[in-house]
């Protein structure tokens, strides 16, 4: 894990003291909200429904097991005990007060943390693939360029007030574990004919109100071209980005309306300009930087009682099947720790259960821990001998659920019960479905299965790239919720194709019911998924179970 430098701490702390000096004049009315909020926004508070929301960044998902300890500590201290794992492989604090943040900030940065450029028009946090550096599928670890990026993108004088928010992400990886082709750039790992890595360049992505797919403005750069690309993207959505609208503001708009063929011809002028004149980074700088990414050391382990006890716990075998990726080095997994208890609400953890974590990782995991966009927690290099005394805490934690990947591993942003845009509620409804499919006791047999809601049209819950996208609208007063069919977040992207009417909130737990028995009954075997079975047969089956009565009017 990278740490900070002396210039890092630095600017963190002048930036905390700033901000100190800010709220003060907000507190005694020197600074009225119209003032104050861009200020605020800068250091990633927000203003929510009921109270202030600070989102602190965690730079590519990646966390120790003394920042988790932190996290820990600030939720205890000053909120309510717990935080919420985000989309963007953050976390956020709902209830501090104003005159506390500043203490937060500085606790924050007392581990190396803090909260700038997690909101505001500007370059957000950086993501990546949460297994990365582990993953037996990899090119190369992508978290070193995601630390250049992170490095190249903190308070870069052009791009602090852009069209609109810009958001990066980067696999190292061709399998897709980071929705790259759902951001404003997202960058792919490939290799070339001479086998050289570098990247599949991907622009124009989003979700919200106008999601599209993003499309490759270079089919391969080499790596050292990176940052000087980049530099050349930000440049001509800076010059032409509208700023007329924020609804088009958006790179993706950009694109749509000049299409890819003219702002590709743009960014490569920009970058014949920008390259020659780039201060590339230094391969001392470089060298530096990679040394804290360097794998663990993980010696040979075997595999202890973990065989065995799969075979003879069927619980621990659940786990195993689920939570449990292969890691480069055999003796090892890669575990993931699911926040998504059945019943409870997606990506919260509890002081206590982020403690847990904290011990656990440092005990068994090589002191790492990820944060998935999933809104999950990874360990990623833990000896399979270890995983059984690995399970055992996590299960008295209430983190052992056996559910990654399936219809109760649900992504949902926090909806009405604390945004100021939500529309609807989306907490609550996560919470009916994984209760509802758990008395069905269908998870298992259904298998592999996304469900992502949002609580507005602004998508913060992903549901366009869901198997099975709800969005919840507010309809004349009364929360109405559409469904989504087919999207996908992998390489393989596809969004979600709207059904048909929406269903109040009563509805649409029996209307899943249909939609999912329809899936069981059309499967060709139990090896084929969902998505799969879509795929193949389109939506007209899974409307007519969603719509019964509609179709039987039709018949007739």
């Amino acid at each position: 894990m990278y740490l900070y430098s002396q210039f890092d701490e630095d600017f963190v702390r002048n930036r905390v003291a700033q901000f100190r000096g800010q709220v003060a004049k907000r507190l005694d009315g020197s600074l009225i909200e119209d003032e104050f909020k861009p200020l605020r926004l800068m250091n990633g508070l927000y203003l929510q429904l009921h109270a202030y929301m600070l989102r602190v960044a965690i730079p590519y998902g990646s966390l120790d097991s003394a920042k988790m300890r932190q996290l820990a500590m600030i939720a205890d201290r000053w909120d309510k005990g717990y935080g919420h794992f985000t989309t963007r492989q953050n976390i956020q604090f709902n209830w501090p007060k104003l005159n506390d943040v500043p203490d937060i900030l500085d606790a924050l940065a007392d581990v190396g943390m803090h909260a700038i450029q997690t909101s505001g028009n500007t370059i957000r946090n950086v993501t990546a693939d949460h297994f990365a550096g582990a993953a037996d599928d990899e090119i190369e670890d992508p978290r070193l360029v995601a630390e250049l990026l992170r490095q190249w993108s903190t308070d870069h004088p052009e791009f602090q007030s852009l069209p609109r928010k810009f958001k990066i992400a980067v696999t190292g990886s061709p399998n897709d574990r980071a929705v790259v082709k759902a951001h404003d750039i997202g960058l792919r790992m490939i290799r070339n004919e001479s086998g050289e890595p570098g990247f599949e360049v991907i622009v124009g992505g989003g979700l919200g109100r106008s999601p599209f797919i993003g499309k490759t403005m270079r089919e391969f750069l080499p790596k050292a071209d990176l940052l000087p690309y980049l530099e050349a993207i930000l440049h001509i959505y800076n010059l032409h980005g509208r700023r007329d609208n924020k609804y088009k503001a958006r790179i993706k708009i950009l694109l749509h309306e000049e299409g890819l063929a003219i702002i590709r011809e743009q960014v490569e002028a920009a970058f014949a300009r920008i390259r020659p004149q780039f201060q590339t980074p230094s391969d001392e700088l470089v060298a530096d930087i990679a040394r804290y990414f360097r794998k663990p050391d993980l010696p040979p382990r075997g595999t202890g009682s973990f065989e065995g006890l799969i075979a003879a716990n069927p619980a621990f075998r659940s786990f195993t099947e689920t939570n449990v990726a292969n890691h480069t080095n055999p003796d090892y997994g890669i575990v993931t720790i699911s926040l998504k208890p059945i019943g409870g609400t997606p990506g919260d953890a509890t002081s206590d259960q982020m403690r847990v974590v904290a011990d656990v990782a440092q005990r068994y995991g090589h002191d790492e821990i990820r944060v998935s966009h999933e809104q999950n927690l990874i360990l990623p290099h833990v000896a399979k001998a270890d995983i059984p005394a690995v399970y055992a805490a996590l299960r008295e934690a209430g983190l052992a659920t056996a559910n990654v990947g399936l219809i109760s591993d649900i992504i949902a942003c926090p909806g009405m019960d604390y945004c100021a845009l939500a529309t609807a509620r989306s907490i609550p409804i996560a919470q009916e479905i994984s209760t509802r499919f758990d008395e069905l006791k269908l998870e298992n047999d259904i298998g592999p299965l996304k469900i992502k809601i949002s609580g507005c049209i602004n998508a913060c819950g992903h549901h366009h790239v869901g198997h099975i996208g709800i969005l919840g609208l507010d309809r004349a007063g009364v929360e109405n919720y559409q469904i989504t069919l087919g999207g996908d977040g992998t390489e393989t992207m596809s969004l979600g194709e709207r059904a048909g009417p929406g269903f109040s909130a009563e509805d649409l737990i029996p209307a899943l019911e249909r939609l999912i028995n329809t899936y069981l009954d059309l499967r060709q075997s139990r090896d084929e998924t969902f998505l799969q079975t879509y795929r193949r047969l389109g939506t007209g089956p899974f409307k007519a179970a969603l719509y019964p009565q509609t179709t039987e009017q039709e018949a007739a």
